[in-house]
């Protein structure tokens, strides 16, 4: 149910980035992407527009993200900005990340650590790597599925250990069969997803 709202989210923020053909992501490193960046062969905003696009695609069966940062789109058109005028932050500028759903964000985003008991949950500050990844320009695009409370809900626990509460059952972005595994279960789906799900 919580992810039904999700796709349609991803599909409506995808659709306030202003996109064009953007070159091949698909094993695009950070210094690769930055190169593009700065060579304006595409722009933040169309790299948000993009990966968003992906993860509306796959999310639904492999269950990786749990958060889409509402406001990414407008942070890459800021960033944007400043890349034209000439202010670039370092090789982060204008780079669209997740991190794990239990990194604390003072944003519109939930911080869960997967379980639905704390949506809603607001954090008193940021988390020192967030604020430090702001600084340098980068995009939090959203949040990745874990194993809910990171795994550690009781030793009698039986669930998968992919699975939460609020981001459901990650499955392995090879095989869709198999336990992507324990706490950081939705960040090593998101990896494999490019080269898997075509």
């Amino acid at each position: 149910m919580i992810f039904i709202d999700f796709l349609l989210l991803f599909s409506i923020i995808a659709n306030l980035c202003d996109t064009r053909e953007v070159p091949s992501l698909l094993d695009a490193t950070i210094d690769e992407i930055g190169r593009l960046l700065q060579e304006r062969a595409t722009t933040s905003e169309e790299l948000v527009g993009v990966y968003l696009q992906r993860i509306s695609e796959v999310n639904g069966r492999l269950h990786a993200i749990n958060e889409i940062n509402p406001d990414a789109c407008s942070i890459a058109r800021q960033l944007d900005k400043e890349r034209a005028r000439g202010r670039v932050r370092g090789p982060l500028h204008g780079i669209p990340i997740l991190v794990k759903d239990v990194i604390g964000t003072k944003d519109k985003m939930n911080n869960t650590a997967g379980s639905v008991c704390l949506l809603g949950a607001q954090v008193l500050e940021e988390a020192s790597i967030i604020t430090k990844l702001r600084k340098a320009g980068a995009i939090i695009l959203g949040k990745a599925n874990l194993g809910e409370w990171a795994g550690f809900r009781s030793e009698f626990d039986t669930t998968s250990l992919g699975w939460s509460g609020y981001g459901g059952q990650g499955r392995g972005a090879y095989r869709e069969d198999q336990d992507p595994g324990g706490s950081s279960s939705g960040s090593a789906v998101a990896v494999g997803v490019p080269w898997r799900c075509q």
